[in-house]
């Protein structure tokens, strides 16, 4: 079992950044791949970016690309979204979610936090 935590969502102006955090916990916490997932009112949940624990290999959606970092502190068992530049279309609840096995945006994950609210003002 994983447990994760998200913290660090809030209301930014467009053009803004915002760093979320998420806090995993359990048991092989580094066995299991950690992606951002955002959902927007209506819209399907999506994948943004993930990243493994050990050798730090990153995907990111095309959306994203130049604008979001992810990143993880080992030591502190965090993942990090940096967000840049962020567009009113970043208006989402972002979920940190981790899997068993492979990093892979194509399959499920298995644990889900509880989300935390992003909102970009035009």
């Amino acid at each position: 079992q994983v447990q994760l935590a998200e913290s660090g969502g809030g209301l930014v102006q467009t053009g803004g950044s915002l760093r979320l955090s998420c806090l995993a916990s359990g048991q092989s916490v580094s066995r299991h791949p950690v992606g951002w997932f955002r959902q927007a009112p209506g819209k399907e949940r999506e994948f943004v970016a993930g990243i493994t624990w050990i050798s730090a290999y990153t995907i990111y959606t095309d959306s994203v690309k130049g604008r979001f970092t992810i990143s993880r502190d080992n030591a502190k068992h965090t993942v990090y979204l940096q967000m840049n530049s962020l567009k009113p279309e970043d208006t989402a609840v972002y979920y940190c979610a981790a899997r068993v096995g492979a990093l892979d945006s194509s399959y499920e994950f298995d644990y889900w936090g509880q989300g935390t609210q992003v909102t970009v003002s035009s």
